[in-house]
């Protein structure tokens, strides 16, 4: 191990010892590279730079009390950055590479893994960036896929408690026929200034309605909304809300442990019949939510300050599979050291 505070570790990123690169060059891909430095060079004129095409994703290994280290889900990753390749009009990296690169960056690192013990995890972050120096706007010929990681800490501080959010209703995040399914950095660049406004305000993050009506729950700059109520998990079904692995994983969590799971259109004034509510994604697992403002209206609707029994049972199961604990029944998880 490499000597660090583990248990002081905040979500941010620390240089670690290598990472993998794979080029993308007259059609096809070429071989996997390992790399040392945790910088390239790209042409000024390079269309990631101008035109933002540019994909990414997120995904964890973790360190067990088996001792092994496992990672969680990275063929629905694989996926999931195919279908952003096909709508960005990127070469679709084949799910055997994908993977491939995401085992060797984990081994090559792996003294980086957190402790179990620790509650921190290795992030790992899949890149994929047109790099065709040109001015015109049209898909790149070129491609850099890259793969680093980086030891982090839980993503709010004090990990898993209730958190405040907050809704918005002059800002969206992305358009009901854009990109809001695809994980793209553009959407995360118009989630900033709202969220920058409700953080000022004491909130973990924003929620946005859907842009086109206005009257149903979308997602926050970088997670899924679900709720509670009646022993069903319910979460939103939008064209503009990013597919959450976490929240794919939650459900089926869910009907394991007898719930009833509807993915629907949530008005924005069922909010007030939940029993609990959260936020779900890689970094966080979940975000129990202890009240939600809405900060046009005013309106204040409570959860509770301390995570629902639902919630808890929810976070505590999923994480259990994911540190080899419960038993992976689904074959979600994959040991990549021994």
């Amino acid at each position: 191990m490499k000597g660090i505070d583990w248990e002081s570790l905040s979500f941010g990123y620390m240089k670690t010892d290598y990472n993998v690169r794979c080029y993308y060059h007259d059609g096809k891909w070429g071989e996997i590279e390992i790399c040392s430095e945790d910088t390239f060079n790209i042409s000024i004129a390079a269309s990631c730079l101008h035109y933002g095409q540019e994909a990414f994703e997120g995904l964890k290994a973790y360190r067990c009390p088996d001792g092994k280290v496992r990672v969680f889900r990275m063929d629905e990753n694989a996926k999931r950055l195919q279908s952003t390749c096909r709508y960005i009009v990127m070469p679709e990296l084949p799910t055997e590479r994908f993977e491939e690169m995401v085992k060797k960056v984990v081994r090559l690192n792996q003294e980086w893994v957190p402790t179990y013990e620790s509650g921190s995890t290795l992030y790992i972050r899949p890149l994929l960036i047109g790099i065709t120096p040109q001015v015109g706007v049209h898909a790149a010929r070129d491609y850099m896929f890259v793969i680093f990681v980086t030891p982090v800490g839980p993503y709010f501080k004090g990990g898993f408690q209730a958190n405040p959010y907050a809704i918005v209703h002059n800002y969206d995040r992305s358009a009901p026929l854009g990109t809001g399914s695809y994980k793209v950095g553009g959407n995360y660049a118009a989630s900033l200034y709202a969220h920058n406004l409700a953080a000022a305000k004491g909130y973990a993050s924003e929620f946005y309605l859907d842009a086109k009506e206005k009257k149903y729950m979308d997602e926050c700059g970088a997670a899924n909304f679900f709720g509670i109520k009646n022993n069903t998990y319910i979460t939103p079904k939008s064209s503009s809300i990013l597919p959450s692995i976490t929240n794919k994983s939650l459900m089926q969590v869910a009907e394991d442990l007898g719930m009833k799971v509807e993915r629907r259109q949530i008005p924005y004034d069922e909010l007030e019949t939940f029993e609990e509510a959260g936020a779900c994604g890689t970094a966080a697992v979940i975000s129990p939510i202890s009240y939600i403002d809405d900060l046009d209206t005013g309106a204040h609707i409570e959860y509770g300050k301390e995570p629902g029994p639902w919630s808890k049972k929810l976070y505590d199961t999923l994480r259990g599979i994911q540190y080899g604990i419960i038993e992976d029944k689904h074959g979600w998880t994959t040991v990549v050291v021994e």
